[in-house]
């Protein structure tokens, strides 16, 4: 049975690349297309950049993109994501967040709306990104002692929050590897005269400019050698292909908050 899909931020780049993944996979279809109200291209035919006709416009209307799909795919801004969360609750749809930079009380929201529909909440919806999750893990408990640990990634000009989410998921799962309460032992960024590096200490460094679309890197650094594991997207396409699966693998699940491990089966 097709999946019905619905794409949040439609216009965008990364709405058009989840746009151009459903074009392309046979057990989807797009049912509905959202933007913001001033947004220019609300009205026009939402594959209409790909040289294509969908018979699918470019709407605001969150209600009724919900009545039309199985499920909203949602890569836009944290206070859209969680007015499109409200909007799941009350159809009883299923929702794939790939947004980044929420709050506390942001992921209190999306588990708490997660008890009465499936959700795909993930900092990373690349499945490639999803393996270096789990080699951090590995690495980090054979190198937990004499090894310093430092998170650098790099995105484009455009990026609004840092470091980014997928950074934040990596220090979070070294940290818990080495059995490190993340809060307490990371630094993001280092100015002027700081003494001595810390020995428990997982550091942050964050890059932004002109397009690149996300690097990631952990380094364990020792004496006399150093460790990278790395992480380089080329396109955004990597995250569009994550969160088909991630919609895919909500079909028929039961409410229940889950993220690309529990999608690739790696729990």
């Amino acid at each position: 049975m097709t999946r019905k899909i619905a794409v949040a931020g439609a216009s965008g780049r990364m709405g058009r690349m989840i746009i151009e993944a459903i074009l392309a996979d046979q057990n989807c279809c797009l049912s509905a297309a959202l933007d913001r109200a001033d947004s220019p291209f609300i009205g026009r035919d939402a594959t209409d950049f790909a040289g294509q006709l969908s018979g699918v416009a470019i709407a605001t209307s969150v209600p009724d993109a919900f009545a039309a799909s199985d499920c909203l795919i949602d890569f836009t801004r944290p206070e859209a994501t969680l007015a499109h969360l409200d909007a799941a609750v009350a159809a009883g749809k299923a929702i794939v967040i790939g947004t980044t930079g929420f709050d506390a009380a942001g992921k209190a929201k999306i588990a708490e709306a997660a008890k009465t529909i499936p959700v795909v909440f993930a900092p990373n919806m690349a499945v490639g990104v999803n393996a270096v999750f789990r080699l951090l893990d590995v690495a980090a408990r054979i190198l937990a002692s004499g090894y310093d640990i430092e998170v650098i990634e790099a995105h484009h000009r455009h990026k609004v929050d840092a470091p980014s989410g997928t950074a934040l998921r990596m220090g979070e799962v070294v940290a818990q590897a080495l059995n490190r309460d993340l809060s307490e032992c990371a630094v993001y960024g280092r100015e002027g005269y700081t003494g001595e590096r810390p020995e428990q200490q997982i550091g942050f460094a964050t890059v932004r400019g002109g397009d690149i679309v996300g690097d990631h890197t952990v380094m364990f650094a020792g004496l006399g050698e150093r460790i990278e594991i790395t992480h380089k997207a080329s396109s955004r396409m990597p995250y569009a292909l994550g969160s088909l699966r991630a919609a895919l693998f909500l079909d028929g699940r039961s409410p229940g908050l889950y993220d690309m491990q529990d999608v690739l089966g790696l729990r």
